[in-house]
C-alpha cells in the first residue's frame, strides 16, 4: 500500500466505502496471525517520572498527582495473577522512574521468569544502554517505546527533551532490536498539530521499521497538562476519534500483516460498549487486561476517565474473555510472540 492509497483511506469519510477497509484488514488478520486473541496482564508499577511531555498526566511538573511505585512483592502477586489467568505475557509499564534502577528490575525479571512462564514486556522510555542489556540479560523477552510521530518538529513540540539532551527514538527501536528485544512502537492519534501527511508516514515507517508489536491509541486530552489547555482549530488536523483509531489499527495490519497489534485501553476509553471489539475486527489481535491493583489505577492517569479503572480483576477478567468469544475469537495460548519475531529468530539460528 502505498503512501497515495494511505492518504485516502485516512481521509474516507464514507462508511460504507470504510467497510472494505475493515474487511480487508479482519481478513489480513486472519490469514496471517489467525483468529487467538493474546492476553498481556498489564501492571502500572509506577506513575514517577522524570519527563513533562505536554500531553500526559504522569508528567513530572503535575504536582497535584498522588506518586506511587509498586513493591517488588506486589508486583510479583500480580505476575502470579496473571499466570492463574491463563495469560502469557506480563507488561511492566512505567513513567520514565529514574527510582527503578538497573539491578533492581534485572532481579525482579529474574525472580518472574524463575517462577513463571510468562514473556515479560517492559514499557518503561527511553534508558540507558547499559540498563537495556541489563534487563534483557536478566531475561526481558520484549520492549514498547512510542515514537508517538514522525515529525521531529511536532515531536520536539509536544515531548521535551530531558536535561536538553537530543533524542533518537528511532535509533533506540533500532538498538532494542540488536539486543534482541522483541520491539513495540506505535504512535499516537490526533495529536494537535498532527497532518494526515504525517499520520500517513508513521504508517510507512511501521513497516520500515519492521515491528514486532504496533500500539496506537487516540490523543485523549489531560486538564493537567499544556496541551489540556490548548483550544486552537482542530478541524484542520487529523481527529482523535474512535474512526480515525481504527483507520491506523486496519493500515497498520495490511502494512504490516504478522504483526501483533492491540486493541488498546484508550480506544475502549472512547467506546466502552464495543470499543475493543470493533479495534479486534479491524486489525487487532491482542488485548491487554489492567492487573494493577486497584488501590493505584486512579493514580496511573496518563489521561482522566480511563476504562475499567475502577474493576477489580475479577470482573474484568471474565468480562474480556465473554467480549473475545462473542465475536468468534478465541483466547490466546502461551507467549503469544509475534510471528515476525520468531520467523526472524529461526531464520537467524540457521544461519
Amino acid at each position: 500500500m502505498n503512501r497515495t492509497e494511505i492518504l485516502q483511506w485516512l481521509r474516507e469519510p464514507d462508511e460504507k466505502r470504510l467497510e472494505t477497509l475493515w474487511e480487508r484488514a479482519d481478513a489480513v488478520r486472519s490469514e496471517h496471525v489467525g483468529d487467538e486473541v493474546h492476553l498481556r496482564g498489564l501492571v502500572e508499577i509506577s506513575n514517577h517520572c522524570r519527563r513533562s511531555c505536554h500531553y500526559c498526566g504522569l508528567r513530572a511538573d503535575n504536582a497535584e498527582l498522588t506518586r506511587y511505585r509498586m513493591s517488588r512483592d506486589e508486583v510479583l502477586e500480580a505476575a502470579g495473577t496473571a499466570m492463574e489467568l491463563g495469560y502469557g505475557t506480563i507488561v511492566m509499564q512505567a513513567g520514565e522512574d529514574p527510582g527503578i534502577t538497573e539491578e533492581g528490575m534485572a532481579e525482579l525479571i529474574r525472580q518472574i521468569k524463575a517462577e513463571t512462564p510468562l514473556a515479560v514486556t517492559l514499557s518503561l522510555g527511553e534508558r540507558t544502554d547499559r540498563e537495556l542489556e541489563a534487563w534483557r540479560a536478566a531475561g526481558a523477552d520484549r520492549y514498547l517505546l512510542r515514537f508517538e510521530t514522525s515529525n521531529p518538529e511536532l515531536y520536539r513540540q509536544v515531548h521535551p527533551a530531558y536535561g536538553g539532551q537530543p533524542e533518537d527514538r528511532i535509533g533506540l527501536l533500532y538498538r532494542l532490536r540488536e539486543l534482541g528485544y522483541e520491539v513495540g512502537s506505535g504512535v499516537m492519534i490526533g495529536i494537535p498539530g498532527q497532518t494526515f501527511e504525517s499520520l500517513a508516514r508513521d504508517i510507512e515507517l511501521f513497516a520500515e521499521l519492521d515491528l514486532d508489536m504496533i500500539g496506537c491509541g487516540p490523543f485523549i486530552v489531560h486538564p493537567k497538562t499544556p496541551l489540556g489547555e490548548t483550544h486552537g482549530d482542530r478541524t484542520k488536523q487529523v481527529p482523535a476519534d474512535q474512526q480515525m483509531t481504527f483507520k491506523v489499527l486496519a493500515l497498520a495490519r495490511i502494512v504490516c500483516p504478522d504483526t501483533n497489534i492491540p486493541a488498546t485501553t484508550a480506544l475502549a476509553t472512547l467506546n466502552r460498549d464495543s470499543g475493543r471489539e470493533l479495534g479486534l475486527q479491524r486489525g487487532a489481535n491482542v488485548v491487554m487486561p489492567n492487573l494493577t491493583p486497584t488501590a493505584y489505577r486512579q493514580m496511573y492517569e496518563i489521561y482522566p476517565g480511563k476504562a475499567c479503572v475502577n474493576e477489580g480483576i475479577e470482573q474484568c477478567a471474565p468480562c474480556i474473555l465473554r467480549r473475545i468469544i462473542g465475536i468468534g475469537r478465541r483466547p490466546g495460548r502461551g507467549r503469544g510472540d509475534s510471528i515476525r519475531f520468531r520467523r526472524h529468530t529461526a531464520a537467524g539460528e540457521a544461519l
